[in-house]
C-alpha cells in the first residue's frame, strides 16, 4: 500500500491506495480516503510523513494476515502433560448477544449493591453459555467453562454464592433485560403468550417448592411448575416458579401483574390454552386496554352452542360474505378440490357469568386429517397392547391411547367371566370423530375471526420454548435442593432461552434448534502457542450464516492470537 496525493483546483487530497491485478492487468484501488491536506494539517504536523507511515502500518498488517504459518511437530515427542490445547469458540456468538442485551451491566449494578468480591458477570455468563453448549450440573458447568477460549476467573464456591444472589434479583434481572432488549430490536409486546410446564427432581421426598402434582410425564417424582410469558415474536418476556402442587390457573394473574408493574406495559392481548383460561383470568383481562384469546374445547361447550358449532351450515371463508355448507366437502368432489386447503369459520357473541365474549369455530380438512392420523396411530398401539400385553391395560387420561380399549367381564349369558375380554371401543371412536377438524377460541376482541385465529395459531412457539429447555438445554431433572438455587437455575435457563431465541431470529429461522446448538457446541479450536488458533470444526452453510450475521469470522485456516483478542473485544461491545 502507498500514499497518493491527488490535487484538484481547490485542494489536495490524501488517499491510501494498493495495486491489484484483475484479468491480467495491473490497476490501483483506493483503500481509504484520509482527507484533504488542509484538514490533516490541523491534526498532524506533517500530513505527508504521517500518511506514508500509516500506509506502511496497513501494509505490515496485511502481510501479517497473509503470512504462512509452519507448525513443527515430532512423531517421537510426547505431548506436554496437563496442557490444554482444544477450546470451544461457539460461545462467542452468544457472548455478543449477552452484551448487546446488557446483562453485563445488570451484573455490575447488582454487584455494586451487594459489594461481594466474586465476578457475577463471569459466573452468570458461563452458566448461560453452559446451559446452551454443555448443559449439566453447576459443578460440571464450572469445569466445562475451562474449555472456552476465555478462561473463567472464579471458583466453584463462588458459583453457589452467586446462585443465591441471582435468586434474590430474579425480578430485577427480568425487568432490566426487557428494558435493555428494546435497544436491540423492537419488541412485539402487543401480544403475550402464556403457558405452564413442570420439571421433575430425581428424589422421592417432598420439600419446599418441590411437591407432588400433576405432571404430563407421569413420573413419580416431586415437581416444580414454571409459568412463562412470551412476546408475539417468540422472545421470552417473563417467568415465575411455583410449587408442584399449584393450580396452574392461579399462576397467570400474579405474573401478569408483575409485567404490568415492572415492565410498564398496559396494552396487550394475553393468549393462552383452555387449561389456563379460567373465568377469573378472562375477566382480569377484560379490563382497560387488555384483552384475551383462549382456546375452547368444543366438547365442553353448552348443548346449544355445541349444536351451533357442529352445524354444517353457516360457514364463511376469509374473503366475502358468502356462506357454505361443509357437508359438500364429503359429497361434492369439485367443492372438495377447490376448498381442501382452506379454513372455514363461524362466530357469535355469547354472554355467560357476566362476561361477554366472542366464540369462533374453525373447520379445516388438514386439521381433520391430522386428528384422524393421530387416532389411527393410537388405535394401532391399543391393538398391539391387547394382543401382546393385555395385563398392562390401565387407562390414565383422556388423551391416552388406552381410552379406545373396552373390557367385558361377563359372558353373553350374564355370568361372571373367568377373565376380562378386551376389544376396541367403536363407540368411543365414533364419539371423537364428530369433532374432527373443528377448533374453537374465545376472545373479547372485536377483530375479525381470521386475525384472531392467526394470533392464536402462534401458541406453538411457547410450547417450543419449553421443548428446547427440556430437550436441548436439559433443564430437567433438577439436581439442586435449596429453593433459592432452584429459582436461580431456572433464571439462567430463562436467560439462555432468551439469548438463543435472539440468535435464532438473527439467523432468520433458517436452521433447526438442534442444528444451531449442535454446531455451536462443535466449534472447537486447536491452540498453537505464539501463533493463534486453528478451527477444527467443519465449515457449513450454518457457520457461514453465523459469521455474516455477527460481523466477525473464525473460519480462517488459522486465526492469529492478535485477531482472536480483537474478536473477544468485538463481542463485548
Amino acid at each position: 500500500m502507498r500514499l497518493q496525493v491527488i490535487k484538484s483546483k481547490n485542494a489536495a487530497s490524501l488517499y491510501i491506495v494498493k495495486s491489484i491485478y484483475e484479468n491480467g492487468k495491473r490497476s490501483s484501488k483506493v483503500v481509504e480516503k484520509l482527507g484533504t491536506y488542509e484538514e490533516l494539517s490541523k491534526i498532524h504536523e506533517d500530513p505527508i510523513a504521517w500518511g506514508k507511515a500509516y500506509a506502511k502500518k496497513l501494509t505490515e498488517a496485511e502481510r501479517e494476515s497473509y503470512r504462512k504459518v509452519i507448525i513443527k511437530r515430532t512423531q517421537s515427542k510426547l505431548i506436554e502433560k496437563d496442557i490444554q490445547t482444544s477450546f470451544n469458540g461457539g460461545y462467542l456468538f452468544l457472548q455478543q448477544l449477552y452484551h448487546q442485551l446488557g446483562l453485563h451491566k445488570i451484573c455490575k449494578e447488582i454487584s455494586n449493591n451487594y459489594k461481594f468480591t466474586f465476578n457475577l458477570d463471569s459466573i452468570l455468563s458461563r452458566l448461560i453459555y453452559g446451559r446452551i453448549l454443555f448443559p449439566s450440573s453447576k459443578l460440571n458447568t464450572y469445569h466445562e467453562s475451562k474449555n472456552l477460549l476465555e478462561q473463567p476467573n472464579f471458583e466453584i464456591q463462588h458459583v453457589y454464592r452467586a446462585l443465591e444472589v441471582i435468586a434474590k434479583e430474579t425480578d430485577f434481572i427480568q425487568s432490566e433485560l426487557y428494558k435493555n432488549s428494546l435497544s436491540v430490536s423492537k419488541r412485539n409486546d402487543r401480544i403475550l403468550y402464556y403457558d405452564c410446564t413442570n420439571y421433575f427432581f430425581e428424589i422421592e421426598q417432598e420439600d419446599g417448592i418441590k411437591q407432588y402434582g400433576f405432571g404430563k410425564d407421569h413420573k413419580p417424582n416431586p415437581i416444580v411448575e414454571m409459568g412463562l410469558f412470551m412476546d408475539g415474536d417468540g422472545i421470552p418476556l417473563a417467568f415465575s416458579i411455583h410449587s408442584g402442587n399449584t393450580n396452574e390457573q392461579t399462576t397467570l394473574k400474579p405474573l401478569e401483574e408483575k409485567v404490568l408493574k415492572d415492565f410498564e406495559l398496559s396494552k396487550f392481548i394475553v393468549c393462552t390454552d383452555a387449561g389456563l383460561s379460567s373465568l377469573e383470568n378472562r375477566k382480569f383481562n377484560d379490563k382497560k386496554d387488555r384483552a384475551f384469546i383462549t382456546t375452547q374445547s368444543v366438547k365442553k361447550l353448552k348443548k346449544h352452542l355445541k349444536q351451533w358449532a357442529l352445524d354444517t351450515t353457516g360457514w364463511h371463508l376469509a374473503e366475502g360474505n358468502k356462506t357454505y355448507d361443509i357437508r359438500l366437502m364429503e359429497e361434492d368432489e369439485n367443492f372438495y378440490e377447490r376448498h381442501k386447503d382452506l379454513t372455514f369459520y363461524k362466530e357469535r357473541w355469547i354472554k355467560e357469568n357476566g362476561l361477554e365474549q366472542k366464540l369462533i369455530i374453525t373447520y379445516s380438512l388438514k386439521y381433520r386429517d391430522y386428528q384422524r392420523q393421530i387416532r389411527n396411530r393410537q388405535l394401532e398401539r391399543a391393538t398391539k397392547l391387547m394382543e401382546n400385553r393385555p395385563s398392562d391395560f390401565n387407562k390414565k387420561n383422556q388423551n391416552d391411547y388406552k381410552r379406545f380399549i373396552s373390557s367385558t367381564s361377563v359372558t353373553p349369558d350374564g355370568e361372571i367371566a373367568d377373565k376380562a375380554v378386551y376389544s376396541i371401543n367403536d363407540k368411543a371412536i365414533a364419539d371423537e370423530e364428530i369433532y374432527d377438524g373443528f377448533y374453537a377460541v374465545c376472545t373479547n376482541l372485536e377483530d375479525d375471526a381470521v386475525a384472531i385465529t392467526k394470533i392464536n395459531h402462534r401458541r406453538w412457539e411457547i410450547e417450543e420454548c419449553f421443548r428446547i429447555m427440556k430437550s436441548e438445554f436439559k433443564a430437567r431433572p433438577v439436581y439442586l435442593s435449596r429453593d433459592d438455587r432452584i429459582k436461580a437455575h431456572f433464571t439462567t435457563c430463562f436467560l439462555a432461552l432468551t439469548i438463543y431465541r435472539y440468535l435464532e431470529k438473527k439467523l432468520d429461522e433458517k436452521f433447526t434448534s438442534h442444528q444451531i446448538i449442535t454446531e455451536l457446541r462443535n466449534m472447537d479450536f486447536y491452540s498453537i502457542p505464539t501463533e493463534g488458533y486453528i478451527p477444527t470444526y467443519t465449515r457449513t452453510d450454518f457457520t457461514d450464516a453465523l459469521h455474516e450475521t455477527f460481523g466477525f469470522r473464525t473460519d480462517y485456516e488459522i486465526v492469529s492470537t492478535k485477531q482472536m483478542k480483537k474478536i473477544f473485544k468485538e463481542t463485548k461491545k
